[in-house]
């Protein structure tokens, strides 16, 4: 089995339990590369990750798939530095933990991020999406 991707799709995600792209997609093994981390944000890693897959591997498309009910809707880095700091004794203040106050917002940011990458092939296809865990639905998100 090829590295390459059947479908020349990678799809950035959240690490939410609740989410399995693999399934509310369609896809079979080997259709697609997905990489995932805590909102699924187009952090310097996933960038280094999409980068490798679009130039490498093939991909020719991007989903930025965010979604509702998202945990990182429920603090700040504020908060989170603090906790950080009170349980550890060590500030976390360096780290932006990229927390989230509107998914919309958010999946369209992380989209336009990526297609700001000088790194990507030109005509690197990149759409953003929210899915519902509540109603299993998909939706595009408008470019803004």
């Amino acid at each position: 089995m090829s590295s390459t991707p059947n479908k020349a799709l990678v799809v950035l995600t959240c690490i939410d339990a609740r989410l399995q792209p693999e399934v509310f997609l369609g896809l079979e093994i080997g259709d697609a590369h997905v990489i995932r981390n805590a909102g699924g944000r187009a952090t310097d890693d996933a960038l280094r990750s999409l980068i490798i897959s679009a130039q490498l591997l093939g991909t020719r498309e991007c989903m930025v798939i965010h979604h509702t009910d998202c945990g990182m809707t429920t603090f700040t880095n504020d908060d989170l530095w603090s906790k950080l700091e009170a349980e550890t004794g060590t500030s976390a203040a360096a780290i932006d933990f990229l927390p989230i106050s509107d998914v919309e917002a958010s999946a369209r940011d992380d989209a336009l991020a990526i297609r700001a990458n000088p790194f990507l092939p030109p005509g690197f296809a990149v759409t953003a999406w929210i899915y519902d865990v509540r109603t299993a639905r998909l939706r595009q998100v408008a470019d803004g």
